[in-house]
Formats: structure tokens, C-alpha cells, sequence
């Protein structure tokens, strides 16, 4: 692991959870409030809680082993699991867990990208597992 990756990785461990939730809530205004967020970089694992703008209850999401790499042509990001506590939340999801998808090139991200590939590379068994 390079030192940039070294460095992102504790930049993501030593970022508060409540700093995201503000930011994500200035960004969210008017469609959502993230009510609460987690992300383990080491376990690759998300978890958001969000309300929908003018909804009471909350949804609650959950990524699991995420990957980025690069297929020989392009770059891809990879869900390999993911859960939420609705039925029609979760039928979506299913739709696209398991699928590669291409990250578009943007020269100007191609730096950005490959330190993601090296932060979240996939172990070999999840490449397998790529469409």
C-alpha cells in the first residue's frame, strides 16, 4: 500500500461520523436527512440511516465488500453485498449487486481513481465473482 493510500485511509478513520452527516445534510436539503452513518475503510462496510423529506420513519442501508479495480481496460466498482430494511429498497439493490460497473475516464480523476482502485482493491475471489 502506498503512502498517499496510507495517508486516505487514516484521513477516512480520523474523519467524524457528525461531519459527514452535516455536509451530506447541506447537500440533502429538501430530499433527505442522514440521520446516521458509519464507514469501517478496513471492513469495507457502510451503514446509513436516512429520512426521506417528508417521511417520518427512516431507512437503513448497508454496503458490504466493495471494490474497485481495473479490468485491464477500465475501472470498475463492485457491491457485493448490500441490505436495507425495505422490500423494495433491497429489489433494487439486487439489481445491481454483483454487477461491475464501469467507472467513466475522466482525465482529470485518473490519479483519484487509482489511489480508490489501491484503497479498495478487490481481494481475488470478489474479482471472480465480477460481471
Amino acid at each position: 500500500m502506498s503512502i498517499k493510500s496510507s495517508l486516505l485511509k487514516i484521513a477516512i478513520k480520523l474523519t467524524p461520523n457528525i461531519l459527514i452527516v452535516w455536509v451530506s445534510n447541506k447537500i440533502l436539503k429538501g430530499i433527505a436527512e442522514l440521520t446516521a452513518f458509519k464507514f469501517d475503510v478496513d471492513a469495507r462496510k457502510i451503514y446509513a440511516q436516512t429520512r426521506l423529506y417528508g417521511e417520518e420513519n427512516t431507512i437503513d442501508i448497508c454496503l458490504e465488500d466493495f471494490a474497485v479495480f481495473h479490468d485491464g481496460e477500465s475501472y470498475r466498482f463492485i457491491i457485493h453485498h448490500a441490505q436495507s430494511d425495505r422490500p423494495w429498497l433491497n429489489n433494487l439493490l439486487a439489481r445491481v449487486i454483483g454487477k461491475a460497473w464501469k467507472i467513466p475516464e475522466i482525465p482529470q480523476l485518473t490519479s483519484q481513481i487509482e489511489l480508490a482502485a489501491e484503497l479498495f482493491k478487490a481481494a481475488p475471489p470478489a474479482l471472480e465473482k465480477a460481471e
